[in-house]
């Protein structure tokens, strides 16, 4: 213990003779910490937005969608052809065990009017089930309910930012909304959800009875058409499972034989979204790997600079082992100088890349989140760079011959 003290000892006396020289040294391991810690809490971020634009979505969702038409030889895409209703849906939450929540939609742009204010959103006719298929709660109010399905009853859901831009300050439940010059009256208020992963606001819309929708704003092509059939699973393990209860029932019920397609298609929102949650991770390692890059550099910068030294301190080598300095003593003498060298600039670099990443996040506005994780990975690899790249010129300086190396001028 005594022994490794006097060594550091000995390398902090070496490393302030020549100041200037240790801290430009130490300057791309500073760089290479800071680097590793900014780059891998602005990816961190990143992936934490949006993991927390997929959970807004909702968790294990299935999206039922209408077939396609063809014309001239010409298919028009997956859900120009009106082949879904509402009793579809109804089957789908009956017969298929897998299946936890079944909302329908039918939607569409209309201009909602409160007093002298009015604003252009999105209205999406459904049932009580859609909060819990959106894990979407509500922050004032209460939603409508099986009867106003039956019923058709003229109420409404507000998403937030129509809240924002009709009522301001004031509290919408219990007021009248005019939704293309019908009275609806306002039952409750979603929760903020913000962004989703498109970019798009989900708090500008509004929910009202799927059969309101159908019977007195849009219309329907044929009773009881909706648009889409949204389907939460029991869980993600159950995601396929439901998926082809779903499609053996729809088929079963469109009468479709073995040598059809299916006038409907089914995506698996999850998936695409844990994909896109994965990529972020992917690009959050990347970044990482990128920054390490300065970390050896700065290693290179210390191998130099240690090479050097052993050249200029030839004579104190060889004083050292003329007095019984071993072979080990001058190898840890400089692997020490080596890993100060490394360890203070690790520390400093950690304080560089935390204080980066806040003048980011408050500057740009992106999320950054800085890690535990990250400063130990940051810290402790400029220590291995201080010992890999120290060790060659300790070495080096171990094999020196005494009597050579008292001549050396």
């Amino acid at each position: 213990m005594i022994s490794l003290l006097w060594t550091l000892k000995i390398a902090l006396r070496a490393l302030r003779v020549n100041k200037m020289r240790s801290a430009l040294t130490m300057l791309g391991i500073i760089i290479g910490v800071g680097a590793v810690i900014a780059m891998l809490a602005i990816g961190t971020g990143a992936s934490r937005r949006i993991q927390e634009q997929i959970e807004s979505i909702g968790s294990n969702l299935l999206i039922i969608l209408p077939g396609a038409t063809t014309s001239g030889g010409v298919r028009m895409g997956a859900g120009t052809q009106t082949t879904l209703t509402f009793s579809d849906s109804e089957a789908i939450k009956k017969e298929c065990p897998a299946v936890a929540y079944v909302a329908p939609v039918l939607g569409g742009v209309a201009q909602v009017v409160y007093g002298h204010l009015n604003w252009s959103t999105g209205v999406q006719g459904t049932t009580p089930d859609m909060l819990s298929v959106r894990d979407w709660p509500l922050s004032g109010g209460r939603p409508f309910t099986q009867q106003d399905i039956k019923s058709a009853t003229k109420v409404c859901l507000l998403g937030q930012t129509v809240v924002d831009n009709l009522f301001g300050g004031q509290d919408p439940v219990g007021q009248v909304v005019r939704i293309k010059n019908i009275p609806f009256k306002v039952l409750g208020v979603l929760a903020a959800k913000g962004q989703s992963p498109t970019g798009q606001d989900q708090d500008d819309q509004i929910y009202i009875p799927v059969t309101t929708a159908q019977k007195r704003l849009f219309g329907t092509a044929f009773p009881g058409m909706v648009r889409i059939i949204m389907i939460k699973a029991k869980s993600t393990d159950q995601l396929v499972p439901a998926e082809q209860q779903i499609t053996a029932l729809l088929r079963q019920r469109h009468h479709l034989n073995q040598k059809q397609d299916s006038d409907f298609s089914t995506r698996n929102l999850t998936q695409v979204m844990e994909a896109t949650e994965q990529s972020s991770k992917v690009m959050t390692l990347l970044l990482g790997a990128i920054a390490s890059v300065s970390l050896i550099v700065g290693g290179i910068g210390i191998m130099n600079i240690m090479l050097v030294s052993v050249t200029e301190r030839t004579r104190e080598i060889g004083i050292r082992m003329a007095v019984g300095a071993k072979t080990r003593a001058i190898r840890m003498q400089f692997i020490a100088e080596a890993l100060t060298l490394s360890l203070i600039g690790g520390v400093v670099g950690i304080i560089a890349g935390i204080s980066v990443s806040k003048i980011i996040s408050a500057l740009a506005g992106w999320s950054t989140i800085i890690s535990p994780l990250s400063i130990l990975l940051a810290f402790g690899f400029s220590g291995l760079v201080g010992i890999f790249f120290g060790y060659y010129p300790a070495y080096k300086a171990s094999l020196l011959n005494p009597i050579q190396a008292l001549r050396y001028e």
